[in-house]
């Protein structure tokens, strides 16, 4: 699993949060995502690389402006992950 955080420009309210997040959900194939207007980001859990030019673009024609994106591998964390 892949976790991808967008840095985001222009999101002001949770109503610019969920249309982050239909955006996303509805472009890519994602297990989660959740933006937050207050950090300005956008996080999303994948399985695969999320292609970021196309989210550059598609973010760019709702009226946002993506200024960087980071990918690192994610592991979930249960709820028995102590002492891993």
């Amino acid at each position: 699993m892949i976790k991808t955080t967008l840095k985001i420009d222009g999101m002001m309210c949770g109503m610019c949060e969920a249309h982050m997040n239909d955006l996303i959900r509805k472009n890519f194939k994602v297990k989660k995502v959740t933006s937050s207007a207050k950090s300005g980001e956008t996080v999303i859990i994948s399985e695969d690389n999320i292609d970021t030019e196309a989210a550059k673009k598609a973010i760019k024609d709702i009226g946002y402006e993506m200024l960087s994106a980071t990918s690192e591998p994610y592991e979930k964390k249960g709820l028995f992950h102590f002492g891993k």
